[in-house]
């Protein structure tokens, strides 16, 4: 027996806008994702001086709560409703962007930086499902791969954003356009997004968020990257970093055996004896840990050691934004004809690829090859990360679509928070062990060490910005590691007898 969700189907309103709407909305929120990367150089110059590690925290800490918080997220979308939970994360989104832009200090930026990653991970999971609830299947493997398109598209709009804003004005107007941008969107979705009529089983209506689950899934995701981005500056032996490590460890089991024994768990963890699912998390996870370390890389080469001004910078990865869009509508296209198990390979091969690629970068290379590099993993996302999210949303029951929305957007952000600390993490450790004496002293952070060598002459500059190409390039080749790595059991997982059996499922079938 079922009963309606708390929300009707308001046949007045028209479905016909809501997935441009959505994406539009996935732009918003991704926008932030990666336009901060871009105001790293200024954020560290501003008066606010943060630590190397502070800014990474910056980066990250948006991105630590929108993903420990997604699928909570997605589960309280599947019991009040999606649209009811979109409107109010657009409402918090704005609250934290607006609360950015006053910060007076490091520590209140950090706490603004996180309302704006709750609010982003209220919207996020209710996009992808409000998206399907109104599309034909016939239509949801290019709805899919125009939604994962968008996540493209974002980061787009956040360079181009943070390059206006800061080549023309300071750090807290980046923050501050954010604010306009979600009212007018969550004006939009109250007038245009029909209320989502997906219905869900009695028994799961009737009992309780579990409180508890949401906590213990969000806890391991904050202690793991505690570790990554402490370590270089606690000690990777010392105990806050080693406590840290085994506090995540722990906690994840301790979720896991809760899941097992709750009557309505947020996450089953049976759900991932399912290749697609496995495969499809893990996979989208390490495309997008590649993906954030090169944004968080990108604007500081182009800046730091190319010259480029902010809207420059912006527009240099115009191209990548653009071709990540051309892309991923057509991989649905692709996996009909070679399997989906071919493009993924063919994805996650050229993400590997282009990050080999940018870790040749050095000061003296030219910006048309820089874009090959660029151009190359743009390839690989939009290829790889399609076929994988819709996996697993056609792996779920329709009535649990925010929970396949929530699982696709955790592990993209997850893949994102843990590639923006391991680069991070490396980087600093490698440029502050490289750099002359006589500038180490002063190294701050990047910005910091770079001005003050430029202070001393010309060859003490020169030798700080090696130091950073040379980190750079250790970054990058860490991170293609990892990504090789983690896509080995993705494509195990979408083996020969997965392939042919999703040639067909993920394009079109109803879930």
């Amino acid at each position: 027996m079922t009963a309606p969700n708390a929300e009707t189907t308001d046949d007045r309103r028209t479905p016909g806008h809501v997935p441009r709407l959505m994406n539009a909305s996935v732009m918003a929120i991704q926008a932030m994702v990666a336009g901060v990367n871009l105001a790293v150089p200024s954020l560290s110059a501003s008066g606010l001086h943060p630590s190397s590690t502070q800014l990474v925290w910056i980066v990250d800490v948006y991105v630590l709560v929108f993903a420990a918080l997604l699928i909570p997220a997605g589960a309280l979308g599947d019991r009040l409703g999606r649209r009811r939970v979109l409107i109010g994360g657009l409402a918090v989104f704005a609250a934290g962007s607006l609360g950015c832009a006053l910060a007076p200090d490091v520590a209140t930026l950090l706490v603004f930086r996180a309302v704006s990653g709750l609010g982003a991970a209220m919207v996020m999971p209710a996009t992808l499902a409000l998206t399907l609830a109104v599309t034909p299947p016939a239509g949801r493997g290019r709805a899919v791969g125009a939604w994962s398109g968008a996540t493209g598209l974002g980061a787009l709009l956040g360079n181009l954003v943070a390059g206006s804003t800061l080549q023309f004005f300071s750090w807290p107007v980046f923050f501050a356009v954010f604010v306009p941008a979600a009212a007018l969107l969550a004006v939009l979705a109250a007038v245009h997004v029909p209320a989502d009529g997906v219905r869900v089983p009695v028994d799961a209506a009737s009992v309780p968020f579990d409180t508890t689950s949401a906590a213990l899934l969000a806890a391991p995701v904050v202690a793991l990257l505690f570790g990554l981005i402490e370590g270089r500056e606690l000690g990777w032996a010392s105990v806050p970093v080693l406590a840290a490590f085994a506090v995540a460890l722990a906690l994840g089991a301790l979720f896991v055996r809760h899941a097992l024994r709750s009557a309505a768990p947020l996450v089953d963890p049976r759900l991932f004896k399912l290749p697609a699912v496995r495969a499809g998390t893990l996979g989208v996870a390490v495309a997008f840990l590649g993906m954030f370390s090169l944004f968080y890389l990108n604007a500081q080469y182009l800046q730091y050691v190319k010259g480029f001004g902010a809207l420059a910078t912006g527009l240099a990865i115009l191209p990548q934004a653009l071709c990540v869009k051309l892309v991923s509508p057509r991989a649905a296209a692709l996996g009909e004809r070679w399997g989906t198990r071919r493009v993924v390979v063919l994805g996650m091969g050229l993400i590997v690829l282009g990050l080999v690629l940018l870790s040749l970068s050095t000061a003296d290379t030219p910006y048309w090859r820089y874009l090959i590099g660029l151009l190359t993993m743009a390839t690989g996302m939009g290829l790889a990360t399609p076929p994988l999210s819709g996996g697993i949303m056609n792996a779920l029951p329709r009535s649990r679509g925010g929970l396949g929305s929530g699982l696709n957007s955790t592990a993209r952000e997850i893949g994102s928070a843990i590639g923006v600390a391991v680069t991070g993490t490396v980087l600093t450790a490698r440029f502050t062990a490289d750099l002359p004496a006589a500038v180490a002293e002063r190294a701050h952070s990047a910005s910091d060490a770079l001005a003050a060598a430029g202070r001393l002459g010309a060859a003490e500059h020169a030798s700080a910005v090696t130091a950073f190409t040379d980190a750079m390039a250790v970054g990058y080749r860490t991170v293609a590691v990892v990504v090789a790595v983690g896509a080995v059991p993705v494509l195990i997982w979408r083996g020969r007898r997965n392939q042919r059996a999703s040639r067909t499922s993920w394009a079109d079938k109803t879930p």
